[in-house]
């Protein structure tokens, strides 16, 4: 299947694994990734590739072979409603080329580390497409109208420090091995929040619904405070608190 999954107490890591392809997304590879979102039970979830490459995106051999409609029930589209509903936190770990829905969908991990060889790429207009994932929404939010218009007009690569100054990615590590060490290192540290507040706090920050102020508080103050009641949430603000 090209997709590997392994799944730890705390983390799960999901690898596409086709080097020989560049890593390339079949359809079949989508719905792996879809199944493996929506299985994966641990607070973080891990998403890279292997062999120097992210994924170069989709496999246009495997997409013009058959009918690869946008519809709800078809495997991209499975994939990217997994990935946007996914309750754990996502973290992506980026080496090496990121193109096509290979950059967009790191507009909707929660985290984003890369290698200094790594660069994402949005070549949509120069294959005769449009911006997919999303992208055209959330693009201009993260970077600014202009800048957007910039990377999916022209579909230029955005190297990893580019990448990093226009906040798509949170941290640039020299190399492969230095990735796995902050990678492993990012999600020991979240995998040790509490699991009901982080897992809140992803969706608070990925509702980017229109809202005000005053509502956004008013939501945060339901979740606060069924949280302050919980069990879990008392037996650990006692902890911290420590003997009194």
């Amino acid at each position: 299947m090209s997709i590997d999954v392994v799944a730890g107490a705390t983390v799960t890591t999901v690898t596409v694994n086709r080097p020989d392809k560049r890593n390339a997304l079949t359809k079949a590879m989508y719905a792996a990734l879809a199944e493996a979102l929506d299985a994966a039970e641990t607070p973080v979830v891990v998403l890279t590739g292997a062999g120097g490459t992210f994924t170069a995106g989709n496999d246009l051999g495997d997409f013009l072979a058959a009918d690869s409609g946008g519809g709800a029930d078809s495997p991209v589209r499975r994939f990217q409603e997994a990935l946007l509903a996914a309750r754990s936190v996502v973290v992506a770990a980026v080496d090496g080329p990121a193109v096509g829905i290979g950059a967009t969908l790191l507009l909707h991990c929660d985290l984003v580390y890369a290698t200094e060889r790594s660069y994402l790429q949005f070549p949509f207009t120069s294959l005769g497409l449009v911006p997919e994932f999303g992208s055209s929404y959330v693009l201009p939010r993260l970077v600014g109208p202009q800048r957007a218009a910039e990377l999916l007009l022209f579909g230029d690569r955005v190297p990893a420090a580019e990448a990093h100054r226009l906040g798509l990615v949170n941290e640039v590590l020299p190399d492969a091995e230095a990735l796995a060490a902050r990678v492993a290192d990012r999600t020991a540290a979240l995998a040790a929040q509490p699991p009901s507040s982080l897992a809140l706090t992803r969706e608070l920050l990925r509702d980017t619904a229109e809202t005000t102020v005053r509502d956004r508080l008013e939501v945060e103050s339901q979740h606060f405070a069924k949280l302050l009641h919980d069990p879990a949430t008392v037996a650990n603000l006692r902890a911290k608190l420590g003997p009194r």
